[in-house]
């Protein structure tokens, strides 16, 4: 018998109950072989439990049942706006369980490092779940292009028609994301493939576009620059991602990818080798603060324009 077939199951909680928790993480981790999931915490107990249900797992509720839940688990991850996700990582660190966080951390650089803090303290592992760095084909092509070097620019578009006229996406009904908007939402995937292949930012300048479009203008630490837009009310006929790189061997362009889910299960995967190894990944908590950073200094910048 392998040792694999010896090693325990990560026992990993799930905070939250909203669609992102139905749609992905829940049967993500329910069907990860390397997973128990532990149980489904929710604030209000008609949502958890049927979430958990579904699953085979038990239903938290209250505060009292985030602290059940921490003590049952390995690690936990958060399907929770990022200002409630901070402080209850914190929590989950001081607690000893691992951290398998979505993006943004937090929308403040305090709450964001009190994160990052928090996890290098208590000596947890922790994982950022931006979808490209996780999704195997975008993975790979990352780091495959971060291996050729010499780019010169490169140009990212993400545009979303979350908010356009008629649009019945079930995440509009989200309040954090109609007040950050697409610069918080999906700014931290666009950067995540960016920082890698070009290097550190080194400066930035923003600007605000049409509704809550924002335009990034970005010089990295490889002599590169690249330039990112991106929004969540673009009209559907204009929604999509782009991403192309430029350089000494012409141009590279990313490859679509599977779906969230299996991007999670990706970054499952990811968490569970740090925790075995020690090391940490490169997408953990301390990315996650530089994220926040960058985006906080582009939300200042553009909103001192508009």
């Amino acid at each position: 018998m392998t040792t694999a077939d010896t090693t325990p199951p990560l026992r990993i909680g799930l905070l939250g109950t909203g669609p992102w928790a139905r749609n992905t993480q829940a049967p993500a981790l329910a069907a990860h072989p390397g997973v128990e999931l532990s149980g489904v915490w929710g604030r209000r107990a008609e949502a958890a439990e049927p979430l958990a249900a579904a699953h085979g797992t038990r239903a938290y509720t209250g505060d009292e049942g985030i602290d059940a839940l921490l003590e049952a688990s390995d690690a936990v991850a958060f399907a929770l706006p990022p200002d409630v996700q901070a402080p209850l990582a914190v929590r989950a660190a001081e607690a000893g369980c691992h951290l398998l966080m979505d993006k943004p951390v937090a929308t403040t650089v305090a709450g964001a490092r009190a994160v990052a803090e928090a996890a290098e303290k208590a000596g947890v592992a922790s994982v950022v779940f931006c979808t490209l760095r996780f999704a195997p084909e975008t993975a790979a092509w990352i780091a495959e292009q971060t291996a050729v070097g010499g780019w010169f620019t490169a140009r990212a578009q993400w545009l979303g028609s979350l908010y356009a006229a008629g649009s019945a996406s079930e995440y509009a009904d989200s309040p954090w994301r109609r007040e950050k908007g697409g610069l918080w939402d999906v700014g931290p995937h666009a950067l995540s493939v960016l920082i890698p292949v070009l290097g550190e930012v080194e400066h930035l300048t923003a600007a605000a576009g049409p509704a809550d479009t924002t335009h990034l203008i970005l010089r990295h630490a490889s002599g590169a620059s690249s330039t990112v837009t991106l929004g969540l009310s673009a009209p559907p006929g204009a929604a999509g991602v782009e991403m192309e790189l430029r350089g000494e061997r012409g141009t590279a362009s990313v490859p679509g990818w599977a779906g969230a889910e299996t991007a999670f299960r990706g970054a499952v995967d990811a968490l569970a080798e740090a925790v075995r190894t020690g090391v940490p990944h490169a997408c953990d908590a301390r990315f996650g603060l530089h994220l926040t950073e960058l985006l906080a200094a582009a939300e200042e910048q553009a909103q001192e324009q508009a």
